[in-house]
């Protein structure tokens, strides 16, 4: 630091002079008083031991200032991009989207001037957060919605020290678009998404630490297990299959299908993919299917290829992962009748869409639909009672276990872990409550007898 310079010819004549490294910086001032203030400031930020940048001559302090802040949805981007090209299938970029989307709709300085929500969330999660070079061109409207956020966005460094931020980015990630409470297991994942990309911004020196488990809050409980009542047992299920043969064409087509999902215990984007060449269907007796992938629908802006189905690998198994399950003789004689009328794709595949494309996941529900109308009770109807066609499935595996199967062998059969079987699956089957009473009321019954001598 120097001393201050006068330069009357000049209409600043007070100079405050200091150097940095081997660069030499100056300001001029009006006034004394004003010139000895600015280099006090210099001083004591050099008393503090702050670094000075050698280009600017400023202080630390004083240079991040004067650079423009990252935000948090500056941030969001560069995270979504990052786990983009990571990402294991394109319903899990979706599920990645439309939390950053919910979060970040609420992390902004005020909601003057906002765009309507669904407006603002379809940009965020179509064009915001996705990286597809399949996705159209935004809208005007979009465009608008997206540059609106942009200058209204909080600084992530306020996220560290501002915990009604973080509240109420929790409080967003908990409420649909239409202020109704979001399901469980989409809160649980959206907060998975926000502390996610938390650390990410800790891992790249953004935060010193991650503000979110030291606000006390907790994710709502979740009912693990199924509940009974809504869940066919054997004559139901056989019922609700044989119902969908009746709908017509479309329905004699799909009846092997939902067979699949209760005598296999498929996932019904385990036996959209399944091929002719996946099936041992023997004339008589039990056969097996060969279950090495699904397809999912999840929309061309999310898959690598643009397509609208995504061709994936067994649920929480690597990709080359096979899983055979043994079929009885009732889903045998189901698909060789199958086959035999309808043939299969080009690729093998057994079911196909109305047009001859890949099933879709809105046309099969519809068929289940009009199959209960035709096998259930007026009350059972307007009930979940077997309400969507995955009721199958739980139907399925729950006899298995009710039948005896051992664990062991209904979790691979199911491609489940036994722990996880158990959590969700081991339940009381519709109609099962009966024998369960049986067996303890002949116990109470023998316990009397022995204690009266009878």
């Amino acid at each position: 630091m120097y001393e201050i310079r006068v330069r009357p010819q000049y209409p600043k004549p007070y100079q405050v002079r200091w150097k940095v490294g081997d660069k030499p910086h100056a300001r001029s001032f009006t006034t004394k008083t004003l010139a000895d203030g600015r280099r006090s400031q210099l001083m004591a930020a050099a008393r503090r031991g702050e670094q000075f940048d050698t280009e600017t001559g400023l202080p630390k302090s004083e240079l991040a200032a004067l650079q423009p802040q990252l935000t948090w949805f500056d941030h969001a981007k560069e995270y979504a991009e990052m786990k983009w090209s990571e990402a294991a299938s394109a319903k899990g970029r979706a599920t990645r989207a439309d939390a950053l989307a919910a979060i970040t709709a609420a992390l902004v300085k005020d909601s003057k001037g906002a765009p309507a929500p669904a407006v603002l969330r379809r940009a965020l999660t179509g064009y915001a957060f996705n990286f597809s070079e399949h996705k159209t061109p935004a809208s005007d409207g979009l465009t608008a919605a997206l540059a609106w956020l942009s200058g209204k966005a909080l600084p992530l460094a306020s996220l560290e020290d501002d915990s009604g931020a973080i509240r109420a980015a929790l409080k967003a990630l908990s409420t649909r678009l239409d202020g109704g409470r979001a399901a469980p297991s989409t809160i649980t994942n959206r907060r998975t998404v926000f502390n996610n990309a938390l650390r990410y911004a800790v891992e790249r020196k953004r935060l010193t630490a991650n503000p979110l488990p030291s606000v006390d809050w907790s994710p709502p409980p979740t009912d693990d297990e199924i509940d009974w009542r809504y869940v066919p047992n054997p004559q139901q299920a056989k019922a609700l299959i044989n119902a969908v043969g009746t709908l017509g064409r479309r329905g004699e087509h799909l009846q092997a299908f939902f067979g699949c999902g209760y005598y296999a215990a498929t996932r019904p984007a385990e036996a959209m993919n399944l091929k002719e060449g996946d099936c041992t269907l023997p004339e008589a007796g039990w056969g097996t299917v060969l279950l090495s992938g699904s397809s999912s629908r999840v929309g061309s802006a999310w898959t690598n290829d643009g397509k609208s189905h995504e061709e994936r690998g067994l649920k929480r198994r690597a990709r080359t992962s096979v899983r055979d399950v043994p079929i009885p003789p009732e889903l045998v004689k189901l698909l060789r009748a199958h086959i035999d009328r309808y043939g299969v794709a080009s690729d093998g595949r057994l079911f196909r869409a109305a047009e001859g494309g890949v099933l879709t996941s809105k046309e099969y529900p519809e068929v289940w639909k009009e199959a209960r109308k035709v096998a259930l009770t007026k009350e059972q109807i307007a009930s979940p009672f077997a309400e969507v066609p995955y009721c199958l499935r739980k139907a399925g595996i729950s006899f298995w276990l009710a039948s005896g199967v051992d664990p062991t062998e209904a979790a691979r059969r199911a491609g489940h872990s036994v722990a996880v079987l158990y959590k969700f699956y081991a339940k009381v089957l519709d109609g099962q409550r009966d024998q369960a009473n049986a067996l303890i009321e002949r116990a109470m019954r023998a316990a009397d007898q022995q204690a009266t001598g009878t």
